[in-house]
């Protein structure tokens, strides 16, 4: 008897075919069209890396959630968790001398060794973009417009790019005098909304009570253009204050694009990857808990592999894309299905000339016995 086992797939992946399958590849396509609109060209890297590509002092993913194997040599190799150390490390290998700014675009999986409790697909599909060598506002502000022509193009309408910057709150820790483990410590608790925690740690720490309260009221700022002002009014360090002056100048410079009205601002948005350095952003769409575009500047990342260059990228999780479209009634649009003919022994040639004739039309055709 046939092992049943033998047809079930690990939990967190699964298998994506037919018409499922035709519709997300019609959604790459499109993304990938953008993308090369804005002058990116197309790289490929490789699915597994060296250890120490996605080590914790790049910080991406924790090493227990990463895929890790050895080879014959007894290198210690990971399935890549996201793409942008791979990126840096190309940059840095291939363009060390390039003065340029360099343009990459990408599309393939990415695997985390998340745990089975939380439901979450341990493979998935990422596209992005990455801009390497350009540190000025134009550069945060093309990016941001990128994430929303790119959503558009797929049919989404209904979404939000939230906008945060690391510096204010790294400006806000300086001033408490927060050590680095206990910034560390409250950006985990920040970054999943956990107030109760960070207040927590920030009276076990003993920091004074006004600036307790600078820290927590930070954590709780956004909305529109105008919560730039409450946070400026917050803040009295010059790296915050010079991080809201970055943010003012990217919504001017949207405001040309077109596009403010998909912004809004969270100064309290931090990330789990320890490499974002100024701007950080992530879309929301109905229909899905989690961002679907998560985004940011990491000009020290490509110091690690030896390349003095700011750089800023963005990545969109096709499956989550998929998930909303389909929960929002937005129907993808696919090629034309193919055409079947059907045959008997006795007409097989005149009906293979025929398929002959349409393929070289460039139609797709399928030939099928008759019944």
């Amino acid at each position: 008897m046939m092992n049943q086992r033998l047809l079930h797939t690990p939990e967190g992946v699964r298998d994506i075919y037919g018409s499922e399958y035709a519709r997300k590849l019609s959604v790459q396509n499109t993304l990938l069209g953008q993308f090369r609109l804005y002058g990116f060209e197309d790289i490929q890297t490789p699915t597994f890396e060296f250890f120490d590509v996605f080590s914790s002092e790049i910080g991406t993913t924790p090493s227990k959630e990463l895929y890790k194997f050895f080879d014959k040599e007894g290198n210690t190799l990971v399935l890549r968790p996201d793409f942008t150390p791979s990126m840096a490390r190309c940059a840095a290998k291939y363009f060390m001398e390039e003065k340029k700014p360099i343009r990459f675009c990408y599309a393939g999986n990415t695997f985390t060794n998340t745990s089975n409790l939380q439901g979450k697909l341990k493979e998935v599909t990422q596209l992005g973009v990455e801009l390497i060598g350009d540190d000025s506002v134009y550069a945060d502000a093309e990016m941001l417009c990128m994430v929303i022509n790119s959503l558009k193009a797929i049919g989404l309408t209904k979404f939000q790019v939230s906008i945060g910057e690391v510096e204010y709150f790294k400006g806000i820790c300086e001033d408490a005098g927060l050590d680095e483990e206990t910034e560390l410590a409250l950006r985990d608790f920040i970054s999943t909304k956990n107030y109760f925690g960070a207040r927590d740690l920030l009276m076990e720490r003993q920091i004074k009570p006004e600036d307790m309260e600078v820290l927590l009221k930070s954590a709780d700022l956004f909305g529109d253009f105008n919560s730039l002002k409450e946070a400026r009014a917050l803040a009295n360090h010059a790296r915050s204050l010079a991080a809201i002056d970055r943010l003012e100048q990217v919504y001017e410079v949207l405001k040309l694009y077109g596009v403010e009205e998909y912004v809004s601002f969270d100064l309290g948005m931090l990330s789990k990857y320890n490499y974002y350095t100024g701007i950080i952003f992530k879309a929301y769409t109905y229909g899905i808990g989690d961002a679907i575009v998560k985004g940011g500047r990491y000009d020290s990342l490509l110091s690690r592999f030896g390349k003095e260059a700011p750089a800023i990228g963005w990545v969109v999780v096709i499956d989550d894309v998929m998930e909303a479209l389909k929960r929002q009634g937005i129907t993808v649009p696919v090629a034309e299905t193919k055409q079947v003919l059907t045959y008997r022994t006795d007409d097989f040639e005149q009906v293979l000339q025929q398929a002959t004739r349409l393929r070289e039309k460039g139609v797709s055709v399928e030939l099928r016995p008759a019944d």
